[in-house]
């Protein structure tokens, strides 16, 4: 969702991939390496083909250099991605779910549960690894399908803005930072135009 310079106020998308880096994430290390102390923390030891905890920045950092593969979170492959949707279905014979998703997105008015970071982290992943991931340029496809159906689900509800609060549920990282600036200005431009007319009435009834 593009705005102009004088909203752009929120962080960043490279900002909060940044973020999102510090989330840890299972790799394949294809180098030992002893446990090391980062200011972020310790990690390690590395021991092939062990698996590995460590962040994100750490694994694309290693992935970079080929000496790891990393593992993609569940949700992030083409046939477990229902497992954080609020549409629940048996999973049987390894359906498409990632299209199931996209289409709950698309016919249902409410957001299905994603993580909170999952464009950021998807992102990362694919851009810098996707010969670890399942099917990326799919991936790729029905994540772009994804973001474009949440995003028309967050215009329509700001069209109908509550002067008091605007209550949406399983809105992620990338979707509360695009609509803050907006958000902000409108609730107080709506706050005023509420309190206008009582301060008005207020005013009234002192004079009569």
């Amino acid at each position: 969702m593009s705005l102009p310079q004088s909203l752009r106020e929120s962080a960043s998308p490279a900002e909060l991939e940044f973020i999102a880096s510090q989330q840890l994430l299972e790799i394949i290390p294809l180098i030992a390496m002893e446990r090391t102390v980062f200011i972020s923390g310790t990690y390690g030891p590395l021991q092939p083909p062990r698996r590995a905890k460590v962040p994100i920045w750490l694994a694309t950092n290693l992935k970079l250099k080929k000496k790891c593969r990393i593992i993609p979170p569940d949700w992030l492959t083409v046939g477990t991605f229902a497992t954080f949707l609020i549409l629940e279905r048996p999973l049987n014979n390894r359906l498409d779910h990632l299209r199931d998703c996209c289409e709950e997105e698309t016919n249902n008015p409410k957001f299905s549960k994603l993580p909170f970071r999952f464009a950021e982290v998807a992102k990362v992943l694919l851009d810098v690894a996707p010969d670890d991931l399942e099917d990326a340029d799919q991936l790729r496809l029905l994540l772009k399908n994804l973001r474009e159906a949440r995003q028309a689900k967050t215009r329509d509800g700001l069209q109908n803005l509550n002067p008091n609060e605007l209550h949406v549920e399983n809105m992620c990282s990338m979707e509360i930072n695009e609509i803050r600036p907006f958000f902000v200005q409108s609730m107080a431009i709506l706050g005023q135009l509420t309190r206008r007319p009582a301060a008005e009435a207020d005013i009234s009834a002192f004079a009569d």
